[in-house]
């Protein structure tokens, strides 16, 4: 069951939403006031979205399924417990909420629900993302969290002025909802590739490269609704087997574009270790005095 501290709204007709209990038997489920409610998936997710569905393409089940593997082995460790040094030393002791935006499989989620809990303070969070696939596996990782398919880019099913934390890694942002549903003493973290991330892969596998002006792009998207307020660069070099760098090029955007088959056998001549370095940002906004909540 969520906890109370996590406001979420019906996406139909934006009043309060609230947890039922299942049966014997039967899924958990959402209603509101005026009758709308929406049943859990099997796998623990609801599926909010209503209306039209979203023109962006989810990313699939094989694709996720080498994310979940490639986080699963640790690799990203380094990162995942840089934001959640950010985030959770700003959370308060009683009440916190944390959303996710675009929580893949939940790995980011899950170190920052468990750092929380280490340092006693209990978090409610919630976890957003466009594939069912992706939620599937964060139900289960993270299965004390509110995991909702939704289309990041609709106004979002959560209470204005109720987070304390929204974190975006590798995901589409969204500034004008993150500004209205974080409370003025809020933070946003977001995690973007810097130039040269896992340059020496990108070259064998037909990775996209990281475009020039990353950086200049975020400050200005952020710049209406938050200002910046810290960044650290984050490296990790890696020693990878061919099978886990494979899994590493196709759980991206090149998986959109490129089987992982095809991926696999342009790494078959490469030797092992492979050795490639992931390079990361942190950012960490805070929202800007005065915005319309």
């Amino acid at each position: 069951m969520p906890s109370p501290d996590l406001l979420l709204l019906c996406p139909v007709c934006s009043h309060p939403l609230k947890q039922l209990a299942g049966g014997a038997g039967r899924q958990s489920r959402l209603t509101c006031p005026n009758g709308h409610a929406f049943d859990a998936a099997r796998q623990g997710y609801f599926n909010l979205l209503v209306g039209k569905g979203s023109p962006f393409e989810p990313d699939s089940a094989a694709m996720v399924a080498s994310r979940f593997d490639f986080l699963g082995n640790g690799y990203y460790r380094p990162l995942a417990q840089a934001l959640a040094a950010a985030v959770v030393p700003h959370l308060p002791e009683e009440g916190a909420v944390v959303l996710d935006s675009g929580t893949g499989t939940g790995h980011y989620l899950r170190e920052i629900l468990d750092a929380a809990a280490g340092q006693g303070r209990k978090a409610a969070a919630a976890g957003l993302d466009i594939s069912k696939f992706a939620l599937r596996r964060a139900a289960r990782l993270n299965p004390e969290a509110v995991n909702l398919v939704w289309d990041i880019w609709k106004p979002f099913p959560v209470a204005g002025n109720s987070v304390d934390a929204v974190t975006v890694v590798f995901a589409p942002r969204n500034p004008a909802e993150f500004s209205r549903i974080l409370r003025p003493t809020g933070l946003l973290a977001v995690v973007t590739p810097r130039g040269g991330h896992l340059g020496e892969i990108a070259a064998v596998t037909g990775m996209l490269g990281i475009e020039e002006g990353k950086d200049e792009r975020l400050a200005e998207q952020m710049a209406g609704h938050f200002v910046a307020d810290s960044s650290r660069d984050v490296d990790i070099a890696l020693d990878l087997s061919r099978h886990a760098a494979a899994d590493l090029a196709f759980m991206g955007p090149a998986g959109h574009h490129v089987d992982r088959d095809r991926i696999a056998e342009r790494l078959e001549d490469v030797p092992e270790p492979v050795k490639a370095t992931a390079k990361f940002r942190l950012s960490v906004f805070r929202p800007r005095t005065g915005n319309p909540q």
